[in-house]
């Protein structure tokens, strides 16, 4: 069966982070198409994993599985692939849905060969976002399928989160600029989001998800497992069919728009106030910049380097004492404060080196 990524809103994807046997698979596909809250059932099927030794998934065998999981269920199903070979096996088993994984997304070789082996199969496709933020990746990766001839009502797109040095409260930060940004390029696409993956633990999926649902995501794809702390692979990021069906009920999908002419009347209003924020911050922004170059002049008659820590330090340090009483988050701060700090280093340096 066909699946038109575009049929319904919100499209819910759910199944096991890997078919481990016949029947952990098909008892998971089962409890979860009895909440009637599933569109697509999904499984690893081959398991890229970062480091070798742990479980790479059953490959070839669990195939049949999820045919059966179809056959029983009448739900279209998925599976990740990592190459041509892959894609091949899928397509001969009838596999309704592949995705491109995170680390298959990173290698443009990879890519082609497998758009190359779908080639104007109808298949439907969903590009998971690279492990790193470079959105020309995944970007190209859209192009290499589209040039297979895999339309847009088969195309979509798998928000799971970008791999970040450093602790955070998520397993792949969301960093929800960088898919804005993506969505920007290609509103005409399906955007799924993947909390599994984002959050990497149970107790946030929920909050990850209404985030994603708040900005207007078109859907969310969802680990589960009979029995998720045994779970061969991601065990602490798979919940019970019952858990993902109070997680798929909690989630408020709210509206894209409304015909209420006093919401458009107050939208307006707030959006002009905003218009002129922006105007008079971009203008500040300005005279900054342009202080900092009289500062890099400075630099150079004096034969100063352009970088002085310190007094970065102090701003930084300043600045983020104000974020509680401006109401604003440190991480927002310190985004801000790098790419002023980053702004003022080139113009500076243009000064500087300046023939």
């Amino acid at each position: 069966m066909k699946c038109d990524l575009y049929a319904k809103r919100p499209l819910i994807i759910a199944g096991p982070c890997s078919a481990e046997t016949q029947e952990q698979t098909l008892e998971t596909c089962k409890a979860l198409a009895a909440t009637g809250r599933v569109d697509i059932l999904r499984a690893g099927v081959w398991k890229p994993r970062t480091k070798p030794g742990g479980f790479e998934g059953m490959g070839l065998l669990a195939l049949p599985w999820m045919a059966e999981a179809r056959h029983l269920t009448g739900l279209p199903i998925a599976v990740e692939v990592a190459n041509a070979k892959h894609a091949q096996s899928a397509l001969e088993f009838g596999v309704d849905m592949l995705w491109i994984g995170a680390r298959t997304t990173v290698n443009p070789f990879s890519v082609q060969e497998i758009a190359d082996a779908v080639k104007d199969s109808g298949i439907s496709v969903l590009i998971k976002n690279p492990m790193n933020p470079d959105i020309e990746l995944w970007s190209g990766a859209v192009a290499r399928f589209r040039n297979a001839g895999i339309d847009d009502r088969h195309l979509g797109l798998i928000h799971r989160g970008f791999s970040y040095f450093g602790h955070t409260q998520y397993r792949n930060t969301p960093m929800w600029h960088v898919v804005l940004e993506m969505r920007s390029r290609f509103p005409e696409l399906a955007m799924i989001c993947d909390p599994s993956h984002i959050c990497g633990r149970r107790d946030n999926l929920l909050e990850v998800a209404q985030r994603a649902a708040d900005m207007s995501f078109d859907g969310v794809m969802i680990e589960s497992h009979v029995s998720p702390d045994t779970a061969l692979s991601d065990a602490s990021q798979q919940v019970l069919p019952e858990d993902f069906d109070r997680i798929i009920s909690a989630i408020r999908w709210r509206n894209e728009s409304t015909n209420n002419p006093e919401f458009f009347e107050s939208l307006n209003k707030h959006r002009d106030s905003i218009d002129q924020i922006d105007s008079e911050l971009f203008e500040l922004l300005s005279r900054r910049m342009n202080i900092a170059e009289k500062i890099g002049r400075i630099k150079h008659d004096n034969d100063v380097a352009i970088l002085q820590g310190e007094r970065w330090s102090s701003i930084v340090e300043k600045s983020l004492a104000l974020a509680s009483k401006l109401c604003l988050s440190e991480d927002f701060m310190r985004t801000i404060l790098e790419a002023i700090h980053i702004e003022s280093i080139n113009r500076q340096n243009e000064v500087m080196n300046r023939q």
